[in-house]
């Protein structure tokens, strides 16, 4: 069942074309194609940098902070991937650029781990390690 966005509602604009796109926006408008019906037309983003921006119905989608975390971990994971490709390479290259990169891997590490809860696993991060909760299953 269709059911338009309302004020309040937060929403991410599809295919993002500038850095203020990419984030979580706040539904500020709503604009309806015929004053009695419940299919909207466009809506009016603001930003939290403060820009408001009005988009087509069909440019925006739904978005929650949940959604965050889930691109956070995709993105810090893809992250891990590629700076352990790096160290392998810079092993062989130079040993100040072979520290250098292992520093920034240990540093993705433990920023994954202390802000999000999400422990990777340098020798093979596209595989992260969730923690368990008290009952024994996945958080």
């Amino acid at each position: 069942m269709y059911r338009s966005m309302e004020y309040g509602d937060t929403a991410r604009v599809i295919k993002p074309t500038d850095p203020v796109e990419y984030r979580l926006g706040t539904v500020t408008e709503v604009r309806y194609s015929t004053p009695h019906t419940t299919h909207a037309r466009s809506y009016t983003l603001r930003f939290p940098n403060g820009d408001e921006r009005t988009y087509p119905a069909a440019n925006v989608r739904r978005a929650t902070r949940a959604d965050d975390r889930a691109a956070l971990e995709s993105a810090l994971t893809a992250a891990c991937v590629a700076l352990r490709f790096a160290c392998r390479i810079a092993h062989d290259y130079d040993a100040d650029l072979s520290s250098g990169s292992a520093s920034l891997l240990r540093r993705l590490v433990d920023l994954a781990s202390l802000r999000l809860g999400l422990t990777l696993d340098p020798a093979n991060p596209a595989w992260p390690q969730r923690t368990r909760n008290q009952n024994g299953g996945d958080q």
